[in-house]
């Protein structure tokens, strides 16, 4: 038994009427694209975001990867 049964059951009963709406905003459309979905900014946004993401740790990769060809080398 569930803890908090009733909660849980609204919640469902929630989420079943939002993908019963969803699904009405795009019915007979099963060709939706991206761009369909993006708006004017977003391109770039997700670029600069996934560009601050990779970015960082790629540089910190690269920083341990050449410390440790320098240890090899030097010693």
């Amino acid at each position: 038994m569930i803890l908090f049964q009733r909660k849980y059951d609204r919640a469902r009963a929630f989420q079943k009427e939002q993908r019963k709406q969803r699904e009405g905003k795009n019915a007979g459309r099963d060709d939706v694209e991206m761009a369909d979905l993006l708006e004017k900014g977003d391109t770039f946004a997700l670029i600069l975001s996934a560009l601050l993401t990779i970015v960082p740790v790629a540089l910190v990769v690269l920083a341990v990867l050449a410390a440790a060809g320098y240890f090899f080398i030097v010693r």
